[in-house]
């Protein structure tokens, strides 16, 4: 079909494009029907008019084919282009509204929950849910599945505390074996150390360590490593405290397995003639004051209000109330200038370390005057460990904590420190730790929770020379993310914390570095099968 225009735009000649058999037809009707269109409209506005369909009917196709588009592909062109509603974004803002409602309201108690996702699922096409239903569900499944977590994160604490603070039965195998053996063998009671070296015991030109446990498998990885880190192993003297019933085995253990050419003494607390109750009233009524055991040994969780409470305060609490806080045993230290009363300089170490380099240059170290060499605990980023101020350790809602102490302060950590004892025995920190001691246990344990340190704190307040922070690594038994290439480096590591490498809660990857000092071929130590990892 074909369209011609006269010059003058009063005609129009319509022909079709088909055979010249049909022109003389159809071609005639053609031109009659607009011949007689022609004599009502002006040949100018059928002009016009066609020009602008022209120009609208591609638009209209488009427009056609955008609607054939958006039933297809879920009106994704239809909003952006016509300028129409989103029936999605207003189904997605009644959805959030209806979630805001079911955050606020109360879950009924007695709804019955399915089991996992999936059963929800199930359970909505069978029972058609509307949206309110199905939010209410979630909520109610979310809630339930956050208090079961919950619940076993404070259940597993409380295994992990009451695995912290028990012996391993082979460790008590151990120590039972070596007491049977004290008393059947000669060669196990002999004395320690010989005759002979007797006076090397108070010799200043030796390095003296002094060490206070009463578990015999550590104590000997300490003394083990010690020695073979040592530069001058001959120079080295042990002095050895333990509780009475474990001198006999601590005992046996060093008299069977010498630890050449280092010197050892064992001594029992009851063999120190100044450990009398007069001179240690305070410590003697925190051991048997009935309500302090009960706070020490009793139900850890009765009373506690574990839903407004987070699981790593629980677990802060649960390391506060480890039974040895109350062990004559553990507070030893702070008698070390009347217990040792003709040395001038030692290196006292807990039993859950491990030595890695020569100790020898602590005795070079000038403490500028200061009574305890140690290194501080305010100076790193994690949060258990490196970042421990006054703050972290007593309740400066007490008056008498808030009149006398800096919550800023920074803290420094017990394990390895070298005491300057005769600076020390110019002082008054024994008075003072007896004192503060005395003022928390009439306050009912209101001024702070955790054990020795709190009293050392401020005993030692004004008496501390911060050492090289290298000398001494804590808490592989805190933090499963402790840095290898630091504890390869650190001249002491310390396994403070819960997760102590001989119990089956420590850290596998950290154990190795305790474990290499244990001689596992000993007789002993095979009976009670205590096992290489």
């Amino acid at each position: 079909m074909q369209l011609h225009f006269s010059p003058s735009m009063r005609s129009i000649t319509i022909s079709s494009s088909g055979s010249s058999s049909n022109n003389n037809g159809n071609g005639f009707v053609d031109l009659m029907k607009i011949k007689v269109a022609a004599r009502h409209i002006s040949y100018r506005t059928l002009f016009h008019t066609i020009l602008i369909l022209a120009f609208l009917l591609p638009f209209v196709f488009i427009l056609t084919a955008v609607v054939t588009l958006e039933d297809c592909l879920g009106r994704r062109f239809g909003p952006r282009l016509l300028g129409r509603v989103d029936d999605s974004g207003r189904m997605v803002r009644d959805f959030y509204k209806i979630l805001d409602e079911v955050n606020s309201m109360e879950i009924p108690d007695n709804l019955k929950l399915p089991d996992s996702f999936s059963q929800l699922v199930s359970e909505m096409k069978s029972n058609q849910y509307d949206a309110r239903t199905f939010a209410i569900m979630l909520r109610a499944m979310m809630d339930k599945f956050e208090k079961d977590i919950r619940e076993s994160k404070f259940a597993e604490l409380m295994n992990k505390h009451f695995a912290a603070s028990s012996i391993p039965k082979g460790i008590h195998c151990l120590s039972l074996r070596l007491t049977d053996e004290y008393s059947s063998n000669a060669h196990a009671r002999k004395q320690l150390p010989s005759p002979e070296l007797l006076p090397l015991l108070s010799d200043n030109s030796y390095y003296h360590f002094i060490l206070s446990t009463d578990n015999i498998l550590a104590a000997s990885v300490v003394v083990t490593s010690t020695v073979q880190s040592s530069l001058k192993p001959e120079k080295i003297v042990f002095h050895i405290i333990t509780d009475k019933k474990t001198y006999a085995g601590m005992h046996s253990w060093f008299a069977l397995n010498p630890s050449s050419p280092a010197i050892v003494e064992v001594k029992g607390i009851h063999q120190f003639d100044w450990l009398t109750r007069e001179n240690v009233p305070v410590l003697e009524a925190v051991e048997n004051h009935n309500g302090i055991r009960n706070y020490y040994h009793g139900n850890h969780v009765a009373g506690a209000n574990l839903s407004a409470t987070t699981p790593r305060t629980f677990a802060s609490k649960l390391q506060a109330r480890s039974p040895k806080y109350i062990s004559l045993l553990n507070h030893i230290r702070i008698y070390l200038p009347e217990l040792f009363p003709n040395l001038d300089k030692v290196v006292f170490l807990d039993d859950d370390v491990v030595i890695q380099r020569d100790l020898s240059p602590l005795w070079e170290i000038d403490l500028e005057g200061q009574v305890n060499g140690a290194v501080e605990t305010c100076r790193g980023e994690d949060e258990w460990v490196m970042s421990k101020r006054f703050k972290n350790y007593f309740n400066f809602s007490h008056p008498l904590i808030a009149k006398h102490l800096d919550p800023e302060e920074c803290a420094w950590a017990y394990g390895m420190n070298i005491f300057d004892l005769r600076a020390w025995r110019k002082t008054d920190i024994r008075e003072t730790y007896h004192y503060w001691l005395k003022e928390n246990l009439k306050s009912n344990l209101t001024m702070w929770k955790l054990g020795t340190l709190p009293p050392a704190l401020i005993a030692f307040k004004g008496h501390v020379h911060p050492i090289d922070p290298s000398w001494h690594l804590l808490g592989l038994g805190y933090q499963i993310k402790t840095s290898i290439e630091n504890v390869e480096k650190a001249a002491v590591i310390h396994y403070n914390g819960q997760s102590k490498p001989w119990l089956q809660i420590g850290f596998e990857h950290l154990r190795p570095y305790w474990a290499k000092y244990v001689n596992y071929s000993n007789d002993f130590v095979r009976s009670c099968h205590i096992l290489e990892p």
